[in-house]
């Protein structure tokens, strides 16, 4: 092992070869030499009070120095000062190897040997902490982004709601007003006018209200208020409300009632008929007129799956795994329709999109299956509605008793 006075001795009387060197290795540019040769002067200094008494503490706040800040970079896309301290070895090794005595250059080439892969594993973690540091003040500059963006849609949610209902009630309101006068002769008239309002703002209503749904689902900001449900009676009363179109379209619905539970669970009731509402108008919408709709149910352990099944045009297998996405459409866009109960009628896609998200906060799911697409064999489609059967809101203190089976006084 070198002696620590052999390798002082050595420092001092190459020490300016070896900053000459070193300097040159680092850049060619004349201007930033002086300045390179400051940051090595400080490292040798700091190599050579390591010799004198095995302390690398100098050193230490040398290497913690550069990495702090990237004194010894000399490329704007160099960023790591591990190859700063490659070309310092480099240099160590030319002036070394000019020794003549064999036994002194290897000895100092173990010795520095050992310095720079110490000093090496020692830039590297404090670069590692560093770029982790970094990262961590990005994904929180980042978080908070997302935060104010978050917090902007919810604003705009909010304010397009209030600004985009606010001339439909007052146009509703309107027309209710005139439709009450209607016994005056001069405005008999006008009664398909009115009747085309109507049914244009109801239209334009419920296509606002899914924008907004669909928009509070994205958020997770859908309000969710659990009571008790009686599903069997939900379920006649959306079909009881389907009732007009499938006059209008001259399909027969059948609800096997009896296969739905009569006892409650807890849910949101408005969000639920939704969820019903919105699967049997697709079933309306790709049923061919004449065509039948049948609704059952089968209870599962702790679910019951309402199923709700038609004799339409199917779904083909590639289309399957995206019916449920926002916008997504079966029908071409260059026969799109407006019309709600119109066969293949059209709309803004979101329907689905809005039952599964709400049978998801309701911590059930939606989903679909079919034999294909086909207009001419109508191998229909069945959407299974997965409704949780609880005996407890999920947000009720007493809800752990009831899964228990335990009684309050």
């Amino acid at each position: 092992m070198l002696d620590s006075a052999v390798l002082v001795r050595w420092l001092d009387q190459h020490n300016l070869d070896l900053i000459r060197l070193s300097a040159l290795e680092l850049t060619a540019d004349v201007a930033l030499r002086e300045t390179v040769e400051v940051s090595i002067r400080a490292f040798f200094q700091g190599v050579r009070d390591w010799a004198v008494n095995g302390e690398a503490a100098l050193l230490g706040e040398v290497l913690r120095g550069w990495v702090a800040d990237r004194s010894m970079t000399t490329t704007s896309a160099e960023t790591s000062q591990i190859p700063a301290l490659v070309m310092l070895k480099r240099a160590v090794w030319e002036v070394a190897l000019k020794n003549q005595r064999l036994d002194t250059t290897l000895g100092l080439l173990t010795a520095f040997e050992t310095l720079f892969n110490d000093s090496i594993q020692f830039v590297s973690r404090l670069e590692a902490e560093q770029l982790l540091a970094f990262a961590q003040s990005e994904i929180n500059e980042t978080r908070a982004v997302v935060q104010r963006i978050d917090q902007n849609k919810s604003d705009f949610v909010a304010v397009a709601a209030h600004e985009l209902k606010t001339p439909l009630t007052i146009i509703e309101g309107y027309a209710a007003m005139l439709r009450k006068s209607l016994a005056v002769p001069e405005l008999e008239a006008c009664t398909p006018m009115l009747n085309g309002m109507a049914s244009g703002t109801a239209r334009l209503r419920d296509i606002i209200d899914d924008i907004i749904d669909v928009s509070m689902l994205d958020m997770n900001m859908l309000d969710m208020h659990f009571q008790p449900v009686w599903l069997r009676r939900l379920i006649e009363s959306a079909c009881m409300n389907a009732a007009p179109a499938l006059r209008e379209r001259r399909l027969h619905l059948d609800l096997h009632d009896n296969a739905i539970p009569d006892t409650p669970t807890y849910g949101d009731p408005e969000r639920l008929y939704q969820v019903v509402q919105k699967v049997v108008a697709n079933a309306i919408k790709y049923t061919p007129d004449g065509g039948r709709i049948l609704i059952t149910a089968r209870e599962l352990p702790k679910f019951v799956d309402v199923q709700v099944r038609d004799t339409g045009i199917g779904i083909a297998p590639e289309k399957l795994p995206y019916i449920f996405e926002k916008f997504s459409s079966q029908a071409a866009v260059a026969t799109h329709s407006s019309g709600k109960v119109k066969f293949k009628g059209g709309g803004p896609g979101l329907g689905l999109a809005i039952a599964k998200g709400i049978m998801e906060a309701h911590g059930g799911s939606l989903w679909a299956e079919s034999d294909g697409y086909d207009e001419k064999a109508l191998p229909g489609s069945t959407f299974h509605i997965m409704i949780p059967m609880r005996t407890a809101p999920n947000d009720s203190p007493l809800a752990p008793l009831f899964r228990s089976g335990q009684q309050t006084a």
